[in-house]
């Protein structure tokens, strides 16, 4: 996989949608540091393949988060990102350019698919790190007398998510912060459109792992299914 391309597309309505011809789209997010080992990684792909069956002239962009890091943000990115706007450093115009960009990028998609692996119960780092620099106010989202509005809806959401073991149920159900914690980020900007693609109990044996892979393959082509008939 390739580092991403910056696409560049602010022609949003005023409340995030955009028009239907338009809807053509597709940005992955990877994120595992197991790389092209990868289950969440190699699962997506399929995902992607099911949805250039769907859309087969869609244009798709795949981002790598652990080959292609992004800078986990400081004291510089929260002073110009959430302060009045002002005189600012080139340091901290550079990481507004950077954060726009991604923001840009996540406006031009009309499918997203996030791909991670389980990491000491929550989401891998890189990940995190992207989020933080797309969940902006007056960007992404923006308040209200009535709270907060995401302003990314319209948008579909697909979660790919893989855990060495056993938390969608039993007694490390608690300890699951992975799914959880992405959807109320989805909902929390707008995307409240969201199927999840789980592999789990990766570490119990390459028997037990290769019949989680299967599923989710299956569930794969089902869930690019869901898409169209939407």
């Amino acid at each position: 996989m390739q580092p991403a391309s910056t696409v560049q597309h602010k022609a949003t309505h005023p409340d995030g949608l955009r028009p239907d011809e338009a809807r053509r789209n597709i940005l992955c997010l990877t994120s595992s540091p197991r790389r092209d080992t990868s289950y969440s990684s190699l699962v997506a792909m399929r995902v992607l393949r099911e949805l250039r069956q769907v859309y087969p002239d869609a244009t798709v962009t795949i981002r790598d988060l652990a080959r292609n890091p992004l800078p986990h943000i400081d004291e510089d990115f929260v002073t110009a990102t959430r302060s009045i706007a002002g005189a600012r450093t080139d340091r901290q115009r550079a990481q507004v350019e950077r954060s726009d960009a991604l923001i840009d990028e996540l406006f031009a998609a009309d499918a997203i698919v996030i791909a991670a692996s389980m990491i000491n119960f929550g989401v891998p780092s890189t990940l995190k790190a992207w989020i933080d620099h797309v969940v902006c106010p007056g960007r992404t989202f923006r308040y209200t007398n009535t709270g907060s509005q995401g302003l990314l809806r319209g948008r579909r959401a697909i979660l790919v998510l893989s855990r060495g073991g056993i938390y969608s149920g039993g007694p490390l159900r608690s300890f699951q912060h992975d799914e959880s914690y992405l959807r109320s980020v989805l909902d929390f900007i707008g995307i409240t459109d969201v199927q999840s693609i789980i592999l789990e109990g990766m570490a119990l044996g390459p028997e037990f792992a290769e019949r989680a892979v299967d599923a989710a393959m299956r569930r794969a082509a089902a869930v690019a299914g869901v898409l169209a008939a939407a």
